[in-house]
C-alpha cells in the first residue's frame, strides 16, 4: 500500500494516458471503420451501389488484417508506423497501431449493423426517388443508429484493453504502470490498482454506451 502511495504521480499520469490513447483511437479508428464498413454496406451485391470489385477488394483486406492478434499486429505495423509518425515505440505509435487495428474491426461491425435496416425500408425511400447517398444518410444510418452505438460500445472496450497490451512496447498508460511498478517490482497491489481502474473506464463507457443506445432507440 505504502508503495502504491509513493508512485500516485505515476499512476494518474499513466490514467491519463490511457484515457488519451482511447479517445485518439476512437476517433481515428471509428472514422476509418465508419468509411470502411459504409463502403462494404453500399458495395455488396445488392446493395446501394454494388460494385463487385470494390467490395471483393474492401472484404479481403478487412480479413486479412482483422484476425491478427494485437500483439503481433502492433510489432507487424512498427515500420509503418515509423514511417507515418516518426517513431515505431511509444504512445503516439500505440495510438497509429491501436487505430489501423480499431478500423478493421468496426469495419465490419458497421457493415452487420447496417444490414439489420429493413429492406422494405430503403425500398420505400427509393421509390420516391431519393439517391443512394441520400438513402444511406437519411434512412439507413438514422434506422441503424441504435445498434451502431452499442457496437461502437463494444469496440471502445475492446480498445482499453489492447490500450493495456501496448504497454509491453513502452507505450505508456496503465498497463505499462502495472508492468514496471506491479509485476516485475512483485508489488500485486499496484497491479490491482491499475487492473481496477481499467475495470471502472470498462464499467463507465459500457453504462454510458447502453444508455445512449437506448434513449436513441426510444424516440
Amino acid at each position: 500500500m505504502d508503495s502504491l502511495i509513493e508512485l500516485q504521480p505515476q499512476f494518474w499520469k499513466a490514467a491519463v494516458e490511457t484515457l488519451y490513447m482511447v479517445a485518439l483511437t476512437l476517433l481515428f479508428g471509428g472514422a476509418g471503420g465508419l468509411l470502411l464498413g459504409t463502403g462494404l454496406y453500399v458495395t455488396r451485391k445488392g446493395g446501394l451501389l454494388p460494385n463487385a470489385a470494390v467490395s471483393n477488394a474492401l472484404n479481403v483486406v478487412i480479413n486479412f488484417f482483422r484476425p491478427i492478434p494485437f500483439i503481433i499486429f502492433i510489432a507487424a505495423v512498427q515500420p509503418l508506423s515509423r514511417a507515418i509518425v516518426g517513431t515505431g515505440i511509444g504512445i503516439n505509435a500505440v495510438i497509429f497501431a491501436l487505430s489501423l487495428a480499431a478500423s478493421f474491426a468496426i469495419a465490419r461491425i458497421v457493415e452487420q449493423n447496417l444490414l439489420t435496416v429493413r429492406p422494405g425500408v430503403i425500398e420505400a425511400a427509393r421509390a420516391m426517388g431519393a439517391a443512394p447517398w441520400r438513402i444511406l444518410s437519411t434512412v439507413v444510418v438514422p434506422e441503424a443508429l441504435g445498434p451502431l452505438i452499442l457496437g461502437y460500445t463494444f469496440i471502445l472496450v475492446a480498445i482499453i484493453d489492447m490500450s493495456a497490451v501496448a504497454g509491453l512496447i513502452g507505450g505508456g498508460g496503465l498497463g505499462s504502470f502495472a508492468q514496471v511498478y506491479g509485476y516485475r517490482q512483485f508489488e500485486p497491489v499496484v497491479t490491482w490498482a491499475a487492473v481496477l481502474l481499467i475495470v471502472a473506464f470498462v464499467q463507465v463507457v459500457q453504462y454510458l454506451g447502453n444508455w445512449l443506445a437506448r434513449k436513441v432507440m426510444r424516440r
